[in-house]
């Protein structure tokens, strides 16, 4: 019979290096704002309707792009928590970063 436990989740990591953090800034901003900012050019260039239809288009393809990083990007044990743009944001340059890293040190 196996003992009973719960496995831990990571802590959200820290960046080192102040290029990974502007990354990271960048690309939070990108998936918490980009959504109204679409829709507010098209707002301007068109019409309103069609600012509607762009806010509800933008806002599915940065759903599906902020999934995708966060699921390639978690641990497996960290995927069932909920986690904000920012922190997906760092825990995906962290990868990047870490690889860079790695293929330097070679």
């Amino acid at each position: 019979m196996q003992p009973d436990f719960i496995e831990f989740i990571k802590p959200t990591p820290k960046l080192q290096t102040r290029k990974c953090k502007v990354i990271a800034f960048l690309i939070g901003i990108f998936l918490r704002f980009s959504s109204p900012f679409i829709s507010l050019v098209a707002w301007y260039l068109y019409d309103y309707f069609i600012a509607l239809l762009a806010l509800a288009l933008s806002f599915i393809a940065v759903g599906i792009i902020g999934s995708y990083l966060r699921n390639s990007s978690l641990p497996a044990n960290n995927r069932e928590y909920r986690y904000s743009d920012a922190e997906i944001a760092i825990w995906y340059t962290n990868n990047i970063c870490f690889k860079e890293n790695y293929k330097e040190e070679e």
